[in-house]
């Protein structure tokens, strides 16, 4: 906002001065004084406290001595022409009784002129005095907006961090609603957001759950929000007497200045934002209604960015369910169906009388069993140990190896040379690297026989992240496929994992030397 204040010239000054009659050294430096101030003024600053009086008493001074040295020239001329021009008039009686009327009536045409013009100038610099105070006033007030401008931009861009700081849908939008109704001094704000395929969401701040429930049915999009729903801007001093107003139901709360602005990403309407009766004063403001556009914009990038992150969830969630029903195929299902075939022989050989055969038997179906228990142990630790908004990636590892490591018998060690707030991996990736993680440490537990494993995650110095698993096992030729009696996901679905998102996946290993799976991915730095 801003506010110009013209100052009047100089040649207007002199010029008006001039048709009062004045001569410009009688009050040339009550008119550049005043100049002085009205430039100050139209510059934005205050005029000092007194000024306008120094003017009034300078302008007075210099009428004040013209009002004594005009006179006085004018019986000097007087004096001259008495005695040096027409003597012999002033020695007679006509003579001096002509010349006291000519004084008395110039006395008498001076004061006249003088004191009109004195009052000429004292309304003139009385009404620039009365000018230069409102322009004051003016400027105070400006100053005073500006300073509460100020103050929103600040507590608008604290908010806006706040925003981002959670990026669970729900908790954003509870973020967006409690915020705006904070920022802007309003009694109670709301928010609705749309959904494709869902109802959409409609919170409330300001509202406690009593009086929320007393409302019964939640507005649709109806009235002044089926308004801002169709990209309006929308401030009302009185909801009730508003032609777009559809009413309230019973039992809401009395509601009377609005102000509403939709939530806009890229062109696309998302939802509307509304505040109602705003505190303190009547009716909200046309800065108010920049402020909360402007925040309503910041609000818009937070939204899409939690609805992108729940997506990614989803797409997780997904993979999640498709790996565990992967797993019960490839490896429960198997080791059932070679139960059922050790079973199956056990019978035989009891029909046949052998029973050191049947025993063995029994024994392997017993390992069997051993092995699929710790399989299903397993499944359900990693089940328990997700990845989620606020769980650090390096911090649900840690978590994870300590229980696997009670679970297995096998001490495994965590190295991680890089700060966990330094880096970030997309949702997808920390699932994918925390399954490769999960499934390496699985072959370890079933096919190395070690006694010992280390994870160490690193940063390669060139934006990507380097996870290794490494055991003291029996290790194998990396260069021949891996076979086995017992099934298991294999290297190939690691690989896989890693390529899905971008990564890569190598596998060293020797006989007698232990095994060493290195995965590598991209990623992105906080902040």
């Amino acid at each position: 906002m801003t506010i110009r204040v013209v100052a009047p010239s100089k040649t207007t000054w002199q010029t008006e001065v001039r048709k009062a009659g004045l001569l410009d050294r009688a009050l040339s430096a009550a008119i550049a004084q005043c100049y002085t101030l009205a430039e100050n003024v139209s510059a934005g600053q205050r005029v000092p406290r007194g000024a306008t009086d120094s003017v009034r008493r300078q302008g007075l001074h210099g009428l004040k001595w013209a009002g004594v040295v005009l006179p006085m020239a004018f019986l000097l001329l007087v004096n001259f022409v008495v005695h040096f021009l027409l003597p012999s008039i002033a020695h007679t009686w006509w003579g001096f009784l002509l010349l006291n009327l000519l004084l008395l009536a110039a006395v008498a045409i001076f004061s006249q002129v003088v004191f009109a013009l004195i009052e000429r100038v004292q309304e003139q610099l009385a009404r620039l005095y009365e000018e230069l105070r409102d322009r004051n006033l003016e400027l105070a007030r400006t100053h005073a907006a500006s300073e509460r401008l100020v103050e929103q931009l600040r507590a608008l861009s604290t908010a806006s961090a706040t925003m981002t700081e959670d990026l669970t849908l729900e908790v954003v939008l509870q973020k967006v609603v409690d915020l705006s109704r904070e920022l802007l001094g309003a009694q109670y704000g709301a928010l609705l957001v749309r959904a494709e395929r869902e109802t959409g969401w409609f919170l409330t701040s300001g509202l406690d759950p009593a009086q929320r429930a007393a409302i019964g049915t939640l507005p649709t999009g109806r009235g002044l929000l089926g308004g801002i729903l169709t990209g309006q801007v929308i401030r009302a001093p009185d909801v009730a007497r508003d032609d777009r107003s559809v009413g309230f139901p019973p039992n809401h709360p009395a509601m009377r200045s609005f102000l509403g602005v939709p939530i806009m990403y890229r062109g696309q309407i998302l939802g509307g934002l509304y505040l109602t009766n705003k505190l303190g004063v009547e009716e909200f403001s046309p800065e108010d209604q920049d402020v909360l556009t402007l925040f309503a914009r910041h609000a818009a990038v937070a939204i899409e960015n939690a609805r992108l992150y729940q997506q990614a969830q989803d797409v997780a969630v997904l993979e999640e369910r498709e790996r565990i029903a992967r797993e019960m195929h490839d490896n429960f299902a198997q080791v059932l169906g070679y139960v059922n075939t050790k079973t199956q022989a056990a019978v035989r050989l009891l029909a046949l009388g052998d029973g050191p055969g049947a025993q063995e038997q029994m024994t392997k179906m017993e390992e069997a069993a051993r092995h699929l228990y710790a399989d299903v142990r397993e499944a359900i630790l990693g089940l328990r140990s997700p990845l989620g908004v606020g769980r650090p990636f390096l911090g649900v590892v840690k978590e994870y190896l300590s229980r696997f490591s009670q679970m297995s018998d096998i001490e495994i060690n965590l190295d991680a040379a890089v700060a966990e707030t330094m880096v970030e991996l997309t949702p997808r990736m920390e699932i994918q690297l925390f399954r490769i993680i999960q499934e390496a440490l699985t072959n370890v537990r079933k096919h190395a026989q070690a006694t010992e494993a280390r994870v160490r995650v690193e940063e390669n110095g060139q934006g990507w992240l380097a996870v290794t698993v490494e055991d003291n096992g029996r290790g194998f030729d990396a260069s021949r496929p891996v076979r086995d009696d017992w099934p298991h996901l294999g290297l190939q679905t690691m690989r896989e994992r890693a390529e899905a998102v971008g990564g890569s996946f190598r596998v060293e290993s020797n006989p007698g030397q232990g095994t060493r799976v290195t995965v590598t991915m991209p990623l992105r730095r906080a902040g």
